[in-house]
């Protein structure tokens, strides 16, 4: 993943954000332009998303939160 993909991503997240918070001051109603870019956003997210899954990068199986690391006998 290159540097301007990552900013892309991130840029991406940001945007969503920004419709999110403009959503609720509008009393929940888009704009019909604001929609097709929130629409838009959402698929570019979901396609990121699946690219994770796709390249291994998520963690797939049961939380390991609270849980003792074993580090193996250090004897």
């Amino acid at each position: 993943m290159t540097h301007s993909t990552t900013e892309q991503r991130v840029a991406t997240l940001g945007e969503l954000e920004q419709l999110k918070k403009e959503l609720r001051r509008q009393d929940f109603k888009f704009t019909p332009d604001q929609k097709a870019r929130f629409d838009l956003l959402t698929e570019l997210r979901r396609s990121h998303v699946a690219e994770y899954y796709e390249d291994g990068r998520v963690w797939i199986g049961p939380s390991l939160a609270g849980k003792k690391l074993d580090e193996g006998d250090s004897e």
